[in-house]
């Protein structure tokens, strides 16, 4: 996935519009802060009250109450904060749980349509804004306005010390905004190479047989190393950025507390100072508050520039994966499957891999389909089962396009099996049954069909034994079949077998062919993607494929004699040329 951050965004999209339901919920959030940074004044007031009035009347009881009240303020306050923290990270977790379905789609599509090189980063950017809502920054954010309240207090007490605190205010607002312009490239720069890092190390982990074995780990480890450098030296440069600009900062807060300190001793000097020096100490404590929030959001800078990165990577994967428009409802499919004039080329990609490809199979016939290496079969059958769009013409099941049906309408009536068998962790069962509700008669029937049930009964588990990541407890002819198992499982209509007995022995591709003969006989759409003549008993039609276009279609035993340089064996004229020849 692109890991690049874009910045500036038109629109707000998907994201803002689910942050919208949440602003009544983050601005009780935002009143609960407000009361609780008016209560931290709490301390001083007492301070007041004790040198002043309780010192003067040395009356227990005013003391008693006092300290009553200021431990009352204490708990309000803390009880303020603690229900300001659950309401944001509640926030957080709506927020979450919106998006984190949408998001898992949008990779899932992002995937397919071959966008970037896919990963989980999108969930990482989730948990990033996720987290984000209930960060000291969110907390430092809400507390602005009361400074501001501090700031209007200070100018009421006095103007100079109000014109002070201003000042330094704006020290630290530009101090910010030169935080912002130094720090945020390596930041992002850090990002970007800590992503591509982390895919550096995912493509070695999913390849990790091939690595080994031609000697690769030397060569994609220093790949790695150099990545992972790349993000450590912009982190330090960005760290020290960062760490500068947070003394600095710190150092200014401090000392212009000490200065309001001193100003307001120098107002009472010259008795211009209203209250004298109690409101000397009230303006110090007041100045220190209008620049804590500041202080806190340039030392905590680094997450906020993290969180501006993941929701631009968020907005722009959203922005390409639209969701889709719903649609109607379809009845269920009989398998009748058209192809008309389709032109398919690679998600993304402009140069066809298949040209003008025309077929009808009707319910219960079986298509083999066949040719050289690189004559686009493989791009067909993703076309056949909606996972490629065409850039003309269209495949059709019962008459509606197969690319528009909504897949968790139209997916338990088709069966697919691509070329590299891909099989999920869990267990057998889980796999055949989809990762849906395990029937276990649906199952143990799929399994039987492939002759796999004798091998399950003999796994110490049977069916619920755990396969693994990608089934590597299996080996490839158990894969294989545990995947056809999965594509017959439950009747589907519509049938697409990818080079199905690649890994099978003898006794597979009888299983195999005799599957195909049982669901044939209830109605099933066969396409079956082969290099082997074994399955060609069982075979209605044929399907040549030379370079991306039809060089035969028709009966099997007419497109055979085609192929062999005979007469049809009878019916219509079947194409044929030189070169579908050379495919056979």
């Amino acid at each position: 996935m692109n890991p690049s951050n874009p910045a500036a965004v038109a629109h707000p999209g998907e994201l803002q519009d689910a942050l919208r339901p949440l602003w009544p919920v983050v601005r009780r959030a935002w009143l609960y802060a407000a009361v609780a940074s008016l209560l931290v004044l709490a301390p001083t007031f007492y301070m007041f009250e004790v040198y002043g009035r309780v010192l003067n009347s040395r009356n227990h009881n005013t003391l008693l109450m006092l300290t009553l009240g200021v431990v009352l303020a204490y708990a309000v306050m803390e009880l303020l904060e603690w229900s300001r923290a659950e309401i944001l990270r509640e926030v957080g977790a709506w927020f979450d749980r919106r998006m984190a379905p949408r998001i898992v789609d949008a990779i899932h599509e992002f995937n397919l349509r071959r966008l970037g090189s896919a990963n989980v980063q999108p969930m990482a950017d989730l948990r990033i804004v996720r987290d984000f809502f209930h960060h000291p920054v969110v907390a430092a954010a809400m507390e602005a306005p009361v400074a501001l309240v501090f700031l209007l207090v200070l100018f009421g007490i006095h103007p100079v010390l109000g014109w002070a605190a201003l000042l330094g205010a704006l020290i630290q607002a530009g101090l910010a905004w030169w935080n912002e312009r130094l720090t945020q490239p390596p930041l992002s720069a850090a990002n970007r190479s800590g992503i591509a890092a982390q895919q550096s190390a995912e493509g070695m982990l999913r390849n990790a047989e091939v690595v080994h074995a031609m000697g690769m780990l030397r060569s994609l480890r220093q790949r790695w190393w150099t990545l992972q450098q790349e993000m450590l030296q912009h982190q330090a440069v960005a760290s020290n950025r960062a760490g500068a600009f947070s003394a600095v900062t710190k150092w200014i807060q401090i000392v212009w507390s000490s200065l309001l300190l001193g100003l307001g001793a120098w107002l009472v000097l010259e008795n211009t100072l209203p209250g004298g020096a109690g409101m000397m100490i009230v303006g110090s404590v007041l100045g220190g508050r209008v620049l804590a929030p500041m202080v806190q959001l340039i030392t905590q800078w680094r997450a906020v520039v993290g969180v501006r990165d993941a929701w631009g990577r968020l907005h722009q994967m959203l922005s390409q994966m639209p969701p889709a428009a719903p649609a109607m409802a379809l009845p269920t499919p009989r398998g009748h499957l058209v192809a008309e004039g389709l032109i398919i080329a690679p998600p993304g990609g402009q140069q066809a891999l298949l040209r003008n490809v025309v077929f009808e199979l009707k319910p219960g016939e079986v298509m083999a389909v066949v040719g050289p290496s690189g004559a686009g079969k493989t791009t067909l059958a993703r076309a056949l089962v909606g996972l490629w769009p065409s850039m003309a013409g269209k495949v059709r099941l019962d008459g509606a396009d197969v690319y528009a049906w909504r897949k968790d309408d139209l997916g338990p009536h088709i069966g697919y099996l691509p070329q590299g068998v891909e099989l999920l962790e869990g267990t057998i069962a889980d796999n055949i049954a989809r990762f849906g509700h395990v029937d276990a008669r649906r199952v143990r029937e799929a399994a039987e069909l492939v002759d796999l049930h004798t091998l399950i009964e003999t796994l110490p588990n049977g069916y619920d034994t755990d396969i693994g990541a990608d089934g590597l407890v299996l080996s490839g002819g158990q894969r294989q079949r545990v995947g056809l198992a999965r594509a017959l499982y439950g009747d589907p209509v519509l049938v697409v077998l990818d080079e199905p007995n690649a890994s099978l022995d003898e006794a597979g591709d009888q299983a195999l062919a005799r599957a195909i003969q049982t669901l044939k006989a209830r109605g099933t759409t066969f396409v079956v993607i082969t290099h082997r003549t074994s399955i060609l008993p069982v075979v209605d039609k044929m399907l040549v494929l030379v370079d991306g276009a039809v060089r035969a279609f028709g009966p099997r035993d007419d497109v055979l004699a085609a192929l062999r340089g005979a007469p049809p064996a009878g019916g219509a004229p079947v194409p044929s040329t030189a070169t579908a020849g050379a495919a056979a």
